[in-house]
Order: structure tokens, then C-alpha cells, then sequence
């Protein structure tokens, strides 16, 4: 028999043989946190997966593999952690929604643990999220602070989409380098950052001042508002400074996902950390 021929042996911790032919119903659709959830993160996808096997704090329930991305799990030499069960690429298909690119891999997982605001180092950068409550708004932004250095990111338990499956996709593995923190209030948690020497900056189209020149300083929170409605008033009471992003072009605003890469890249800048 040949290579070409001989079926794959994958075996999984311990040297177990992989499940073969799971069955599992399809998940609900990622939901505001207003609602609630106790079931476990869904993650989906090569890059998402693989840096939730990678992070030893992070408990996977269960793990769905086709045979081709067990072989380059394997290949990879990156450790399942869990016994695999071998799924057809189908299996996983109706598991997630019909856009959902999954590559072959589906994990379930208990969420990261939030730490607490009075935790957060006084140096560098956090962001903060006022009710932005796109999936892939906020995994774009995830990615962007991964790729920042960011030291975390704050947002509200409620009005903010749950870490999981299309912010997880989305954030392409950065869920795993950046740790997030849910606050109940979002005003009382900045606050707290003004308190502890925070310089919050709020960013708005309205802002009276030009991000590019106003005097930035660590520790730096950057503020930003969902699409549409911007900061909540009380959030833009309390920030110390609400800055708008000046551009040359006819269109003045921004993505919020483009705009949160623009602050970082001016404020990563201005605070030396390039």
C-alpha cells in the first residue's frame, strides 16, 4: 500500500485515537450580552482556534476537526489539549451560519476571565467601547489593539456583543493576546481611569479638539462610540478631552473599526511605543 493510499492515523492527547462522527446541533446566533448566555464560547476558524490552543488560559470544552486540519494541526505541531472528534467539513457547516468560514476547525470553550479595572497597569494604551455592538466592528478593533500592543480593552456587559464566534473569527486570534474587561457602568469605569491617572481621550466627529495635536500622555484611554450614535453624553462628560480625527478628504468619518486604527496609530506614536 502506498502512502497515497494508507489512511491517516490522527491521535489526540494521550495518544487516543479522534472521535469520529460528532453530532451537534447548531448553536444560537451570537447575542447582545443584554440577553445573556451561559452556554461556551464558539470558536471557528485556523487562526482563532489555533491561538485558543496556544493560550494556556483558556479551558476547551470540546474540539471539532476535519482530517485535514488535524493533519495541519498535527503538521504544526500545535497540541489539541483535548481528544478531537474527526467531523465531516458538512458536520461543522450547519453548525454555524451560512457565511461562517470555519477552515476545518470548531472548538467549545469556557470564556477568558475579565480582570478588574484597578488591575490594568499604568502604562500604554487601553480602548474603550461605548455600546458598540457589531460582532465584526468590535473583532476588527480586537485585532488592531493586538497588533497596538494594547493592554486591554473595556467594555459594557450590556449593549456589547458576546466574545465568541463572529467577533472571535473575526479577531482573528487576538481574543487570546488582549485581555477584555466588563464593567456594569461604563461612566463609573472611566472614572475609575481618571482616578487612577488615566489620560481618557473621547473620540468624535463634534470633538473641539484635533486628535493630532492634542498633548497625549500614559496612561491613555481611547474612547469610542458606536456607528451612527458616537458617544453617549455622560461618557462625553467624563472624558478629560473629546477629540475629533481631521482628515483632507470630502468623507470626515470613519468606520469605527478604521478610526480606532488611526487613534492607535496616533497615540501609539505620540507615546513612543512604535
Amino acid at each position: 500500500m502506498s502512502d497515497r493510499d494508507r489512511k491517516p492515523n490522527f491521535r489526540g492527547k494521550g495518544g487516543k485515537p479522534f472521535q469520529k462522527g460528532a453530532k451537534f446541533a447548531r448553536p444560537p446566533a451570537w447575542r447582545d450580552r443584554e440577553s445573556g448566555s451561559d452556554g461556551p464560547v464558539i470558536l471557528y476558524g485556523w487562526h482563532t482556534v489555533a491561538a485558543a490552543l496556544a493560550n494556556p488560559d483558556r479551558q476547551i470544552r470540546k474540539l471539532y476537526l476535519t482530517e485535514n486540519a488535524a493533519r495541519r494541526l498535527a503538521e504544526e505541531n500545535i497540541a489539541t489539549r483535548v481528544t478531537p472528534e474527526i467531523v465531516r467539513p458538512g458536520d461543522i457547516d450547519r453548525r454555524l451560519t451560512p457565511d461562517a468560514v470555519h477552515q476545518g476547525l470548531l472548538a467549545e470553550a469556557d470564556p477568558l476571565p475579565s480582570p478588574d479595572i484597578d488591575s490594568l497597569a499604568l502604562e500604554g494604551i487601553v480602548l474603550v467601547l461605548d455600546q458598540i455592538t457589531d460582532p465584526h466592528n468590535v473583532g476588527a478593533i480586537l485585532r488592531s489593539a493586538a497588533a497596538f500592543a494594547v493592554k486591554a480593552i473595556v467594555t459594557t456587559a450590556r449593549h456589547s456583543p458576546e466574545a465568541t464566534g463572529v467577533l472571535a473569527k473575526s479577531a482573528s486570534g487576538a481574543l487570546e493576546l488582549v485581555p477584555m474587561v466588563t464593567v456594569q457602568n461604563l461612566a463609573r469605569a472611566l472614572n475609575e481611569l481618571n482616578e487612577r491617572g488615566f489620560q481618557t481621550v473621547g473620540l468624535d466627529s463634534e470633538g473641539s479638539e484635533d486628535l493630532g495635536k492634542v498633548q497625549l500622555q500614559a496612561p491613555l484611554a481611547l474612547v469610542l462610540g458606536a456607528e451612527g450614535k458616537g458617544l453617549r453624553q455622560l461618557t462625553r462628560e467624563t472624558c478629560r478631552v473629546v477629540a475629533r480625527l481631521d482628515m483632507p478628504g470630502e468623507i470626515k468619518s470613519l468606520n469605527v473599526s478604521n478610526a480606532a486604527v488611526l487613534a492607535l496609530y496616533i497615540g501609539a506614536s505620540r507615546l513612543g511605543l512604535m
